[in-house]
């Protein structure tokens, strides 16, 4: 693996892997500042920030933008979560300068012009409402927000609406201030590229930068857990349950994910062959975990009718609690496969390069090798597994969200008393 870092005096820090062979690249930067950074009066500012990003600069009118990177066939993009935003490029080898003066541009000198921001406002509010039109998308931000009630990290990325109708040209600029230094900025790049010729542009772009002072650091994310139920006529009800997991520095997140590749994750998983190929209770099921850096969690989603949730909602806990009691080698071994395999065919992908770069730089400080990465995926075996689902039995600290025709789906408490039983 042929990673580079350099850091600029002011704290900007560059990291890049060059892929042999490949004759394109990706380029972008990933700004340490998401939806948890936002005040509770600023949710869904981060978001709302990322779209103007493409709206024009002092340099190129959002159109321009468009055309330079198109001209040369490329694609440029966005991204808001909850801990991170990223502006990225992905260009043929020869356009990589181009495209990373794009994302410099795009950075330092929008102009958020307050007609753009009227559009681009009427585009996030549509956002919004196609979110709340789809069942399988805004259950999951309800699940958040009582996994994680009254926290940052409880909240919508998008915002609700009426805080994204007040937002102004200040509030945008406002929020630049406070967290996009360069302290809290990693330009990752990967494929068909030159280290020395990126940290060269790098330096002429973001080496004028003057670190900012943030504002004090939020608060440590509490997995509370909590219920929230949303009757509503709807063909399915869509079923989410979370379970508090590992955070992203626990050597156990590794087994949160084996846990839940095994229980959930695949066609062969203990959930999708007893409760849809068995049962026919449902078209999808699954469970997956994901971490932050201070918490994480395990969830499993499933939609299917009013009048089987009770049963497969049931079934769910017997599953878990099933898979606390007898989960097998072979079963351990080929979740172990299943991440070793997605790991390895994402890092084929520039992009999926640049994004690791970038990620394990802001989590660890330092670029995991792959063979370390793999080595702490094999050290998951079976009696760590078991261990982790005995754990998750304990359903303290779990949540659940309901839409539909949900009026015959057991409580949490209900659910909580099987899962312990």
């Amino acid at each position: 693996m042929s990673v580079e870092l350099h850091t600029l005096s002011n704290g900007f820090r560059i990291v890049t892997e060059h892929m042999p062979g490949m004759k394109s690249a990706t380029v972008g930067v990933w700004v340490l500042a998401g939806g948890r950074h936002e005040r509770a009066e600023q949710n869904g500012i981060a978001h709302f920030l990322e779209h103007m990003a493409f709206k024009g600069t002092a340099r190129r009118s959002a159109l321009q933008i468009a055309e330079e990177i198109e001209d040369v066939g490329g694609y440029i993009n966005a991204y808001t979560s909850r801990e991170m935003t990223a502006y990225y490029a992905r260009v043929l080898e020869d356009d990589v300068a181009l495209g990373l003066d794009i994302i410099g541009d795009i950075l330092l000198n929008s102009t958020f012009d307050p007609a753009e921001i009227e559009v681009e406002r009427g585009v996030i509010l549509q956002e919004i409402g196609q979110a709340l039109d789809t069942p399988d998308d805004i259950i999951f931000d309800w699940l958040q927000e009582v996994s994680y009630p009254d926290q940052p990290i409880g909240r919508s990325i998008l915002g609700p609406a009426e805080r994204v109708s007040a937002f102004g040209r200040g509030d945008l600029s406002g929020f630049v201030g406070e967290h996009y230094g360069p302290g809290q900025m990693i330009l990752a790049a990967a494929g068909g590229i030159d280290h020395a010729a990126i940290v060269r542009q790098a330096e002429a772009i973001f080496g004028q930068m003057s670190p900012v002072i943030q504002p004090a650091g939020h608060a440590p994310a509490r997995f509370s857990g909590g219920e929230r139920r949303e009757i509503k006529a709807l063909e399915q009800v869509h079923f989410a349950l979370a379970l508090e997991a590992p955070d992203y520095r626990d050597p156990e997140v590794y087994t949160a994910q084996i846990y839940s590749t095994a229980l959930g994750g695949g066609m062969s998983s203990r959930l999708f062959q007893e409760v849809r190929e068995k049962r026919g209770l449902c078209y999808t099921i699954f469970a997956q975990s994901g971490a932050y850096e201070d918490t994480g969690s395990t969830t499993i989603y499933a939609g299917t009718s009013g009048e089987q949730i009770a049963e497969l909602a049931g079934l769910t806990i017997d599953e878990m609690r099933r898979f606390a009691d007898n989960v097998s080698e072979p079963e351990v071994a080929r979740a172990r496969a299943q991440m070793k395999a997605g790991l390895v065919m994402g890092l084929e992908s520039p992009s999926n390069r640049a994004e690791r770069l970038a990620r394990n730089l802001a989590i660890f400080g330092r670029v995991q090798g792959l063979d370390e990465t793999v080595a702490q995926i094999d050290a998951v075996d079976l009696d760590r597994v078991r261990t982790f689902a005995g754990k998750m039995l304990g359903g303290a600290g779990s949540a659940l969200a309901l839409y539909g025709p949900a009026e015959a789906a057991p409580t949490l408490d209900e659910l909580r008393r099987r899962l312990a039983a």
